[in-house]
């Protein structure tokens, strides 16, 4: 768990953080907890849970695979960034794609919007909770570990630039919280017009 920047604090029920209006951007490769974590951190803030995944999804109508065998990556990723600006307006915990973050105008505006959060685990336990999900369009592949740890490094720097990193490998989501938590507690709030 490490953590870059101090910035923000959120009194919200039981957590001893008061509230601010600002996001919990969520980044981290795909098997690292962002959706089951975040689903739980926003209903313990008492704010809105986003998957900008999942909205990808309703909007295209269609899963996430498809969309990569029929327009490529770089539809994609054009579609990726618009619904990542949407989400990010509001007060909420935004579970953002393994790759958005790659991204340098989305990295801008996730900075912009709150602290970001990234959830990282070993390359077995993300293998372990890929195994059978058909929908993670960048593992389709018989060398799995070869494309996750290819994967990881060409991320490693983007994941770098997260103000917190903690490991959800062999963890429980309570304590995964209780960490994230812990660090939004301790972020000053900003003033007034200052950025988050």
């Amino acid at each position: 768990m490490t953590t870059k920047g101090d910035r923000v604090d959120t009194n919200v029920r039981g957590t001893g953080l008061r509230r601010t209006e600002m996001s919990v951007i969520l980044t981290g490769f795909m098997g690292t907890g962002k959706s089951t974590v975040g689903k739980q951190l926003a209903e313990r803030l008492g704010v809105p849970f986003v998957d900008t995944d999942e909205r990808i999804e309703q909007m295209e109508g269609r899963p996430i695979a498809a969309i990569f065998a029929a327009d490529g990556e770089a539809y994609f990723r054009e579609v990726e960034r618009r619904v990542l600006a949407e989400a990010l307006h509001g007060n909420a915990v935004v579970a953002t794609g393994g790759g958005a973050i790659t991204d340098p105008i989305n990295r801008e505006r996730m900075r912009a919007a709150g602290p970001i959060v990234c959830l990282t685990a070993d390359v077995d336990v993300i293998l372990e909770r890929t195994e059978r999900d058909a929908r993670r369009p960048l593992l389709n592949a018989q060398e799995r570990r070869t494309q996750v740890t290819q994967l990881l490094q060409e991320r490693s720097r983007a994941y770098a630039q997260a103000d917190f990193t903690v490991d959800t490998s062999r963890r429980t989501v309570d304590a995964i919280l209780d960490d994230i938590l812990s660090f939004l507690a301790r972020r000053p709030t900003p003033r007034q017009g200052d950025p988050s």
